[in-house]
C-alpha cells in the first residue's frame, strides 16, 4: 500500500504542474504594473482549473503524509523524481516543448538514481 501512496503523490503533483502550465499559458504574461499583477493573479486564482491544480497539490500532500508512515524519507523521496520525468514527457506531447540531449541525459541519470536508491530497502 505504501507504493500506492507514493504513486498518488506523484500523480497529483504531475497533474497540478501540467494544469497550471496549460491554464496560465491561456492567460498570457504577467503584466508590468503591481496593480495589474494583482488583478492578473486574482483572475488566475479564481480559474476553476487552476484552482484544481492547487487542490491537487493539497491531495498530493495527503498522499505524501500517508507514504511517510510506510517508508523512510531517504527511501521514498527519490521516487518523487519520477514527477520530473513524467512532467518532461507529458510536456513534450501536450505543449510541444523541445527534447534536448541534455534533458534526456539528465532524466536518465534521475531514473538510474531511483533504481539504485530503490535497491536500498
Amino acid at each position: 500500500m505504501g507504493y500506492f501512496y507514493i504513486f498518488g503523490t506523484i500523480f497529483f503533483t504531475v497533474y497540478g504542474q501540467l494544469v497550471l502550465k496549460w491554464r496560465i499559458g491561456k492567460f498570457g504574461s504577467l503584466p508590468e504594473g503591481w496593480k495589474e499583477k494583482l488583478i492578473f493573479l486574482l483572475q488566475l486564482l479564481f480559474d476553476p482549473l487552476i484552482f484544481s491544480g492547487f487542490i491537487s497539490a493539497f491531495i498530493a500532500s495527503l498522499f505524501w503524509m500517508a507514504a511517510m508512515t510506510k517508508f523512510n524519507i531517504s527511501y521514498a523521496y527519490p521516487f518523487m523524481s519520477l514527477s520530473f520525468v513524467l512532467v518532461f514527457l507529458l510536456s513534450v506531447f501536450l505543449f510541444q516543448e523541445p527534447v534536448t540531449v541534455h534533458k534526456v541525459v539528465g532524466l536518465s541519470l534521475i531514473v538510474i538514481g531511483i533504481i539504485v536508491t530503490s535497491q536500498s530497502l
